[in-house]
């Protein structure tokens, strides 16, 4: 890969000394080759809708200015494939319509320069919408040669890294993203149409918590401060219900959690997070259901997806099925009908997985979910049921409190979104958070720390409420039928090449 590397440079290299040199020459015609500006008054999809009924092998009387990318030269120069963020348009460049000293400029235009052209709009005998120049413009002469045509960017390594080429290479990859961008404004759309308010909290946190995770550190210097990257919006949100900012407010913002990569994590990430007064976690059922399948709606016009080759219908309700549940149906283990730690340990290492042994009743039901029912949940089904000891801010459930009033949604095995009943009672807020203390001094690193601001916010009263978060990286892979999180972010982490 290292000598493929190398020689794919020494290449690059001599294209553009060749490349320098036609800058020189445009130059030398008096010619700006990256100028400030062009009007321009059309785009390609644009053009393509407005003559839609124009006859093959006639003339428009529409003149306009496009501008893009040139992404293919034939005939020496007298066509060429001009490409803008819509699509394709052919340029055709003649001496009838050209001057000698623009036909001069088009012999040193090469794949990949961005021009602009002004011209009548024809369509040629063949059924080619065109525009006959009459000007044309250099916006900025590409330097470096882009990948060939046919085979383009092999490397998947390398489209992640310059996803710049990515695009200009890849309608799909161009999709998708603007895919995600279409998600997002779904939702937000869909929020603000339910009176909620979007706010913004800070990435920047002295305490990190919200989550169970790891976090990334940063230092202050005017403080002199050691500061950390949010691993969740949550308490911050919680607060801004506590001062009666609105009943309902969401959050569509970056994450960070010092963790692992794989097809399905990346150290950041964006989510959703919302909190509406005075409803429970059934109710972020209904939410997660109208905003998932809501969103499948609005940008691929059903809510019968594909991922994989595995058709998969988002269309609510959803099923709903609590975790012993499952795991009972998919084991034969009754863990609501275990009642010490031990017993529950044991059955979990009866299915060949190991657990520590400081680990209670709760993480035994989790590590048994995750191991034997997990990756079988096609979905969309939601989870209920959660242990209260992996569910510190989750309300209780009164009918067993070793559970807690807590579901996550499962979609291709995947979960997307997590959900609760907040905890409004300051007083098992802070237990909760006591119990994490104590996981941390037994060398959980992932477990939250206690934030004593948080629980004064509490002491002054939290109305019930219910909150969920949704992934939004991953929705937008199962919309995309992409195998990998880094097809569905810009720039996704990468380990630097050496």
């Amino acid at each position: 890969m290292a000598e493929e590397r190398e020689d794919s440079q020494r290449e690059e290299n001599q294209f553009r000394a060749a490349r320098l040199k036609k800058l020189d020459e445009l130059r030398k015609l008096g010619v700006d080759p990256y100028p400030r500006g062009f009007a321009r008054t059309a785009a390609a999809k644009e053009l393509e809708a407005r003559h839609a009924a124009l006859a093959a092998g006639t003339t428009s009387e529409d003149r306009v200015a496009v501008a893009g990318r040139i992404r293919a030269i034939r005939n020496n120069g007298l066509f060429i494939d001009l490409v803008d963020a819509s699509g394709k348009i052919q340029l055709f460049n003649h001496k009838d319509y050209l001057a000698p000293e623009k036909l001069a400029l088009v012999k040193l235009l090469d794949l990949g320069d961005v021009i602009g052209a002004e011209g009548m709009v024809r369509r040629t005998p063949r059924g080619e919408l065109t525009v006959n120049i009459s000007d044309i413009v250099v916006l900025a002469k590409a330097l470096l040669p882009l990948p060939e045509k046919f085979h383009g960017l092999a490397d998947v390594e390398t489209r992640y890294r310059q996803r710049y080429l990515d695009l200009i290479m890849s309608e799909e990859s161009r999709l998708t993203l603007r895919r995600r961008s279409d998600v997002i404004a779904s939702m937000r759309r869909r929020l603000i149409a339910q009176g909620y308010l979007e706010v913004e909290t800070p990435m920047l946190h002295s305490i990190p918590g919200g989550a169970s995770a790891k976090p990334f550190v940063t230092h202050h210097n005017a403080l002199d401060l050691d500061l950390y990257l949010r691993i969740a919006p949550e308490l911050h949100l919680k607060r801004l219900l506590v001062g009666g900012l609105a009943e309902k407010i969401f959050e569509i913002n970056r994450n960070f959690r010092n963790e692992g990569l794989s097809p399905r994590h990346n150290p950041e990430f964006t989510s959703l997070e919302l909190y509406e007064a005075y409803v429970d976690y059934r109710a972020m059922m209904d939410i997660a259901e109208r905003l998932i399948a809501g969103a499948a709606e609005d940008v691929l016009g059903t809510t019968s997806i594909t991922y994989a080759g595995r058709a998969i219908e988002l269309k609510p309700p959803w099923p709903r099925h609590s975790m012993a549940e499952l795991v009972l149906g998919a084991t034969g283990i009754d863990f609501l009908a275990i009642e010490k730690d031990v017993d529950a340990r044991a059955e979990v290492r009866k299915l060949g997985h190991e657990l520590p042994d400081n680990v209670g009743w709760g993480w035994a039901l989790e590590a048994a979910f995750a191991a034997t029912v997990e990756s079988e949940l096609v979905g969309p089904v939601h989870v209920t049921g959660f242990p209260r000891e992996i569910s510190p801010l989750a309300k209780g459930d009164p009918a067993d409190p070793r559970l807690t009033e807590r579901f996550e949604t499962y979609v291709n095995g995947w979960e997307v979104a997590n959900a609760f009943s907040e905890i409004n009672d300051p007083l098992d807020q802070r237990a909760r958070f006591e119990a994490q203390m104590r996981a941390r001094e037994l060398g959980d690193e992932e477990a939250q720390h206690l934030d004593e601001d948080f629980i004064a916010a509490l002491e002054y009263g939290m109305p019930p409420a219910g909150g969920l978060g949704i992934g939004i990286d991953r929705l937008v892979m199962l919309l995309t039928d992409s195998p990998s999180i880094r097809d569905v972010i810009a720039f996704p982490t990468m380990r630097p090449r050496s």
